[in-house]
Order: structure tokens, then C-alpha cells, then sequence
């Protein structure tokens, strides 16, 4: 509970450098244990953003749904998930991204669940678009095995606070 407290700090210290007042920030809900607690997508609602959430579609490609202050589980994998109608291309409206990870290298090489979900939608967004990683201490490491079709982060936020990354 400390330290999604002290990530959500530094998120509410660095969300301004990043992205405009209101703006849309792509993120997600974090799975019981993962950095940034259960209640991110409030908490960046609360700063004033625009939140926009994940839902899994068979393919295991992401839809993206603007966030009401309602979740529900998951058809596929029992995630909770955001009611109503969005589309894989909605994740371009974000200002930032938020993405999940089990670590990120020092070079930003991301390393997630090995599903692929993230990797089809940060392909679709524009490379200037910043994406971070809420991760604890201890995920940030000096390398992550990472392949062609990985984009890596441009930052992350630990518990400690905010680090660029050349992803």
C-alpha cells in the first residue's frame, strides 16, 4: 500500500511534464500486487484526466474504453474491465500511455506477460507519445530479453520516482 502511494507521488508530480491538463492517459488496471494499486484509474480521473482502459478482445488484441468509475470482469481473463464500446484505435487519443510490466531494462526494453496485447497497441500510437511503467523496486533492471517488435518505455516510476529511459 506504501509504495502505490508513493508511485501514485510521483505519477501526480510528473503526469504535468508529460501531458496536458484533461488530457486522455491511456493505463490500466493493475491485478492485485502491481504497482500503482487497484484504484489508478480513480486516481488519475481524480488529477483530471481523461482515462481510457483496456478490454481484451478474443484475439488478445486490446479494445480501448473511456473509463466511468465502473469495472467489471473480464470475459477472457477475468481482468476487470470497463463497460461499453471502444475500438484498438482509441489508444491514439492518449497524451501517455501507462503500461504494466514485470521489469524494464535500463535501455526501456519492456517485459510483459508474453501475450503480445501491448506490444499491437503501443504500434499503434505515435512514437513522440511517452510510455511509462509503473513498476516496484527492484523491476528496474540493467537488461530485459527484448525482440524486433518490442517498443520500449520512455520512462518509468518506481516508488522512488521518475526515470527516462531511451526506449
Amino acid at each position: 500500500m506504501a509504495a502505490d502511494e508513493a508511485i501514485r507521488a510521483v505519477l501526480a508530480a510528473t503526469l504535468p511534464v508529460l501531458a496536458e491538463p484533461g488530457s486522455t492517459v491511456a493505463a490500466y488496471v493493475p491485478m492485485a500486487g502491481e504497482p500503482g494499486g487497484d484504484g489508478l484509474p480513480d486516481f488519475l480521473t481524480a488529477l483530471g484526466h481523461r482515462v481510457l482502459l483496456p478490454v481484451f478482445r478474443a484475439d488478445f488484441d486490446l479494445d480501448w474504453i473511456a473509463y466511468t468509475g465502473v469495472l467489471s470482469a473480464g470475459a477472457l481473463r477475468g481482468l476487470r474491465e470497463p463497460a461499453g464500446t471502444g475500438s484498438r484505435e482509441a489508444v491514439t487519443e492518449a497524451a501517455v500511455l501507462l503500461v504494466p510490466a514485470l521489469a524494464v531494462g535500463a535501455d526501456g526494453t519492456r517485459l510483459g506477460r508474453g501475450g503480445g496485447s501491448y506490444d499491437r497497441a503501443l504500434a499503434r500510437v505515435a512514437p513522440s507519445t511517452p510510455v511509462i511503467a509503473l513498476l516496484d523496486d527492484g523491476e528496474f533492471v540493467d537488461e530485459v530479453p527484448g525482440e524486433d517488435h518490442d517498443r520500449g518505455v520512455t520512462g518509468i516510476i518506481t516508488p522512488r520516482g521518475w526515470y527516462a529511459t531511451p526506449g
